[in-house]
């Protein structure tokens, strides 16, 4: 049977949609059966913390190279590698008999997560015209929100009454599927222009740069900031990095265009992506710490009480996409910003209060408004761009959620170590959604920008 173009780009969506739900998965699933796979396997604390860390660790440390590898090698070839490095990372950590053998595999596993993650958008991105491609972000979005939602429940349910080793070993069935779906509907667009090169030394810089940065904050916390191996990882990384831009502004074909950041609304709009990964550290981590440690509730409540967050992201993710496509990002953008930064005031009022008045709305309002901050940054990070550069904007997108989360952790972690009290973590969010209302108000055009094709 013949399918047709259209229904082709949908089930292309299908599969993306499914690449991301499992890569966030893996992100919120581990966290919930580490306690019993700490247990079963005897680890260290040292180690407990890296079955987490070491996949968000390369995640963060390659996807913005990898993004731009599939620019050069073709988004067919790389995109399949990606799903089955995942995919067999995901069925060895499942028959780990050791924490170094399980920890190396969430490394592995972050390697395939790095390739697969940028790609699929942009894979979205070539599929759908200018004026689907919010709703087509927004389906995106949706499915991978229900699969960042599940997690936690997977995790209790896998870790209870089967075995914590399935939380890994439902990843390959999904990878075969996907991957064979790519392989049947999806044709790379033809390339133009010159053949690109892999530039070498700014991958090399970028990936040491960035996982020393990314070493120093997620350690920072575990060792104590004043460890001179901390401040010395986070001067190096800095100082590589710094060398990865000054080197890129001179090679002809560069891993990543710095210039790109020269546009005002590409870098507003990854700060959107920053920022809103960050307060998703502040509301699922340090609310469900709040709500056991201060108001004295249970696991289950308050995962149920955080259900207030999410599921208003999953009910908004199709509306922000169609409107997306109809009034262009600005509006929604601008005033996702300040309806966050308004609900991460609230909360500051609701933990000090202790009240639930306070609280439930703030959440409400926040979830509803990721959708409007995620889906609209997101197409317009690749719409800002030429098509042969879309992975490469993929990479630099996926780089700055995870940059936020990360620097979220720590962030939050510290405040909270220094004052113990929550408020000043909300208070900090608040403004990070401030300065974005202003560098989008400042650099994001009034009117609708016309996709770069």
């Amino acid at each position: 049977m013949k399918i047709t173009e259209n229904a082709r780009k949908w089930w292309i969506l299908t599969a993306m949609g499914g690449v991301l739900g499992i890569v966030v998965f893996d992100e919120t699933v581990v966290g919930v059966a580490l306690p019993t796979i700490v247990t079963e396997l005897g680890l260290t604390l040292s180690e407990s913390h890296w079955v987490v860390n070491a996949y968000l660790l390369v995640f963060a440390g390659l996807a913005a190279a990898a993004g731009r590898l599939g620019d050069i090698v073709g988004l067919k070839k790389l995109f399949v590698i990606g799903v089955l490095i995942f995919g067999l990372a995901s069925l060895a950590s499942g028959f780990a008999e050791s924490g170094a053998w399980l920890v190396s595999m969430r490394a592995v596993q972050g390697i395939g997560a790095a390739v697969i993650f940028p790609a699929s958008l942009a894979i979205i991105t070539h599929a759908f015209p200018p004026e689907q491609r919010g709703m087509a972000i927004g389906i995106y979005g949706a499915i991978g929100t229900c699969f960042l939602s599940l997690g936690p429940i997977a995790g209790g349910f896998f870790s209870e009454l089967v075995s914590w080793r399935w939380i890994f070993w439902i990843n390959p069935p999904i990878v075969v599927v996907i991957a064979l779906m790519v392989l049947a509907l999806w044709r790379d667009p033809p390339r133009e222009g010159d053949a690109i090169k892999l530039d070498r030394f700014g991958a090399l810089t970028l990936v040491a740069g960035l996982s020393l940065v990314v070493f120093a904050v997620m350690q920072g916390p575990d060792w104590g900031w004043q460890t001179l191996a901390i401040w010395a990882a986070l001067a190096a990384g800095s100082i590589v990095l710094v060398l990865f831009v000054i080197v890129e502004q001179r090679v002809p074909q560069p891993l990543i265009d710095v210039v790109l950041f020269k546009n005002g609304a590409f870098t507003a709009f990854n700060l959107t992506i920053f920022a809103a990964q960050f307060s998703k550290m502040a509301v699922f981590v340090f609310i469900a710490l709040y709500l056991q440690n201060s108001l004295g509730v249970g696991a289950l409540i308050a995962g149920m009480i955080l259900l207030a967050s999410t599921v208003p992201t999953i009910l908004t993710s199709l509306s922000a996409g169609k409107l997306l496509d109809q009034v262009g990002p600005r509006v929604l953008v601008l005033g996702g910003a300040a309806a966050s930064a308004l609900a991460m005031l609230c909360l500051v009022f609701a933990v000090t209060l202790q009240s639930y008045v306070l609280l439930l709305p703030a959440l409400v309002v926040w979830g509803a408004c990721m959708s409007f901050l995620f889906v609209p940054s997101l197409r317009e990070v690749m719409n800002t761009v030429p098509p042969d550069k879309r992975g490469e904007a993929g990479g630099v997108s996926m780089t700055a959620q995870l940059l936020g989360g990360t620097v979220g952790m720590t962030a939050c972690s510290t405040l909270f170590a220094v004052t113990s009290v929550y408020w000043p973590i909300y208070l900090l969010t608040a403004c990070l959604f401030l300065a974005v209302l202003t560098l989008g108000w400042l650099t994001i055009p009034r009117n609708r920008p016309a996709a770069a094709e």
